[in-house]
C-alpha cells in the first residue's frame, strides 16, 4: 500500500500517473510553490478556475442562512429552548469559514478544491438536531465530530480507508458524483420538478418546460456545452457571464421575480437583477457560540449517535468528493490516489471544526469545485482564488445574488457530463463488481447524498466479493468501513432505541 505524505507528497514533479508533465522551467515564485506549470496548468488558467468555482458556489452565502436561520422565530428553524440564528449573521459566518477554510486547503493541500458549508449536514442539524438541542449546542456536536476527523486524518487513518478503496468503486464514486451534481443542477433549475403524483419526477411542469428561467438555464446549458466542445479557454466562465447577464436583461424586461406558489414561473433562489448597494457589513457576533451541553442535555449515548451520524456523513462525502475531483483533473492515478492526499485531508476535517466554532455548520470540500476544474484549475492557486472571494462576498452579499441558480445549475450539468468519462475504467463483466459499482452510482443522486452512495457500494462490495469466493481480495478495513455503514443505515432505530 502506497502511503500517501511520504513519496507522494515529495514527488510532485511526476504525473499521478508516474510520468513527467511538463519539462518547462517554472517561471515565477508563485510557479514554484503551486507547481502550476509541473501540473500543465497557467496561471490564467488557475485565476480563471477559482472565478468559475466562487460562482458556482456562490449560492451557499445565501442559501446556508436561509436552512440554518431566518429574520424571526416566526420564520427560522427554533431551537428546543427557542433559539434561532439571524440569517444575517449566518451569512457573514458562512462567507468567512469558506474563505478562510479554502485559502487554507489550497496553500496546504495545493489543490483546486473549495470549501464551504455543506447542504446535507446543515440541513440535518436545521431538521433533526436541534429539536432536541440548542443551536450552540449542535454546533458542539458538529466541532467534535471535527476534531475526531482530524485525528484520523493526523494518523493516517483516513489516508489508509481511502486506500483500502478499490478502484473500481473510486471510479464509481466519481461517476456517482457526475450524475449526482447534474442531478442537482436539472433540479435547482427547474428542468426536473416532483410529481403531485406518478413517477417521482418529471420534466419541467406536466412534462414540458414552461418557465423563462429554465429556459435560461436550457440556453446557458447548450452555451457552455458548445464552448466546452470546441475547446474554447475559459468557456465555463464565457458561458456563466454571458447567461447571467441574459438573466439580468430577461429580469428586467419581464419581472419575474423570486419562485413562491403563487409565482410558480419566477427564479429559483436569486433574483438576476443589478443591487440596489454593492456592500454590506457582516455581523461576526456568532464566531464562538457553541457548547458541549448536549452531552447532558439529551445524555451522553444519544448524543454520540448524533455525533456518529455527523462523522459518517462527513467524512465519507468529502472522501467520494475528492477522489471525483481528482480523477476528473487528471490529478489521480490508476488507483485514485492524489498528491497530499494527507494534508487535504487533515484540512478538511478542520472545516468541520471551523464550521462549529462559526456556527455555519460543517464546512466540507464542495462539489461544486468541479466548475475550476472543469475550466482547467490545477492548483492551489484557484482555492486561493476562490477563499479570497468568498472573503470578499461578505461585504458584497447583495452583488454575489446576482447570478440565478438556473445559471449556475448549467455549469453544474455541464461538467456532471465531463465526470462521467472515468465509467470507462470500470469493468462490467464481472457481476460482482458490476452490482456494487451500479448501485454506487445511482444511490447519489437518487437519494441525494454522496455518503449514502459510498456506503451502499461498501456494503454490496464486500458482500458479493465474499460470496464468489474472493473474500482475500477485500482489504480488512473495508470490512470495518462497511459494517460501520451498516449501522449507519440503522441509526434511526438505533437512536429511537437509545432514546427509549
Amino acid at each position: 500500500m502506497t502511503i500517501l505524505g511520504t513519496r507522494r507528497e515529495t514527488a510532485e514533479n511526476d504525473d499521478p500517473r508516474g510520468n513527467r508533465q511538463h519539462d518547462r522551467a517554472p517561471s515565477s515564485r508563485l510557479d514554484r510553490f503551486f507547481r502550476i506549470t509541473a501540473r500543465g496548468s497557467t496561471t490564467g488558467r488557475e485565476l480563471r478556475g477559482g472565478l468559475v468555482t466562487f460562482f458556482a458556489m456562490a449560492y451557499i452565502v445565501i442559501l446556508n442562512p436561509l436552512i440554518l436561520g431566518g429574520t424571526s422565530a416566526e420564520n427560522a428553524p427554533v431551537d428546543v429552548a427557542g433559539g434561532w440564528l439571524q440569517t444575517a449573521q449566518v451569512g457573514a459566518m458562512t462567507g468567512l469559514a469558506a474563505g478562510f477554510l479554502t485559502i487554507l486547503f489550497g496553500l496546504v493541500a495545493n489543490l483546486p478544491f473549495a470549501l464551504a458549508a455543506g447542504l446535507g449536514i446543515n440541513s440535518f442539524l436545521a431538521v433533526a438536531v436541534i429539536g432536541d438541542v440548542t443551536w450552540p449546542e449542535a454546533m458542539g456536536l458538529v466541532l467534535i465530530n471535527g476534531l475526531l476527523i482530524v485525528l484520523l486524518a493526523v494518523t493516517g487513518a483516513r489516508s489508509a480507508i481511502f486506500n483500502a478503496v478499490p478502484r473500481q468503486l473510486k471510479a464509481a464514486i466519481t461517476v456517482g458524483i457526475g450524475l449526482f451534481i447534474a442531478f442537482i443542477g436539472f433540479v435547482d433549475s427547474g428542468f426536473v420538478t416532483r410529481t403531485p403524483g406518478g413517477p417521482p419526477v418529471q420534466l419541467g411542469d406536466g412534462g414540458s418546460i414552461t418557465t423563462v428561467p429554465t429556459l435560461v438555464f436550457v440556453v446557458g446549458l447548450l452555451t457552455m456545452g458548445v464552448l466546452v466542445a470546441r475547446k474554447v479557454k475559459g468557456g465555463l466562465l464565457i458561458g456563466l457571464v454571458a447567461t447571467t447577464i441574459v438573466s439580468v436583461v430577461v429580469e428586467a424586461v419581464l419581472h419575474l421575480g423570486p419562485a413562491s406558489d403563487d409565482n410558480p414561473g419566477g427564479w429559483h433562489l436569486t433574483v438576476p437583477e443589478l443591487p440596489a448597494s454593492l456592500a454590506s457589513v457582516p455581523d461576526l457576533s456568532l464566531f464562538g457560540q457553541f457548547s458541549f451541553g448536549a452531552f447532558d442535555r439529551i445524555g451522553a449515548l444519544a448524543a454520540t449517535m448524533l455525533v456518529f451520524t455527523l462523522f459518517f456523513t462527513n467524512f465519507f462525502d468529502a472522501m467520494g468528493t475528492m477522489t471525483g475531483l481528482a480523477k476528473q483533473g487528471g490529478l489521480a492515478d490508476a488507483d485514485g490516489n492524489f498528491p497530499r492526499i494527507k494534508s487535504a485531508l487533515v484540512v478538511e476535517g478542520v472545516g468541520a471544526v471551523v464550521g462549529g466554532a462559526t456556527s455555519s455548520s460543517s464546512n466540507t470540500v464542495f462539489v461544486d469545485s468541479a466548475a475550476g476544474v472543469g475550466e482547467g484549475a490545477r492548483t492551489g492557486l484557484a482555492s486561493v482564488v476562490t477563499g479570497g472571494l468568498f472573503l470578499v462576498a461578505m461585504f458584497l452579499t447583495p452583488l454575489t445574488a446576482v447570478v440565478p441558480m438556473e445559471v449556475a445549475s448549467a455549469v453544474l450539468v455541464v461538467v456532471g457530463a465531463m465526470m462521467m468519462r472515468e465509467i470507462k475504467e470500470i469493468d462490467f463483466s464481472d457481476f460482482s463488481v458490476a452490482l456494487p459499482v451500479f448501485l454506487t452510482v445511482v444511490t447519489m443522486p437518487l437519494t441525494y447524498s454522496i455518503a449514502n452512495g459510498i456506503g451502499i457500494g461498501f456494503v454490496t462490495w464486500v458482500l458479493l466479493r465474499t460470496a464468489c469466493g474472493k473474500a482475500r481480495e477485500v482489504h480488512p478495513l473495508l470490512w470495518v468501513v462497511a459494517a460501520g455503514f451498516l449501522v449507519y443505515f440503522v441509526r434511526g432505530p438505533l437512536t429511537a432505541v437509545v432514546g427509549g
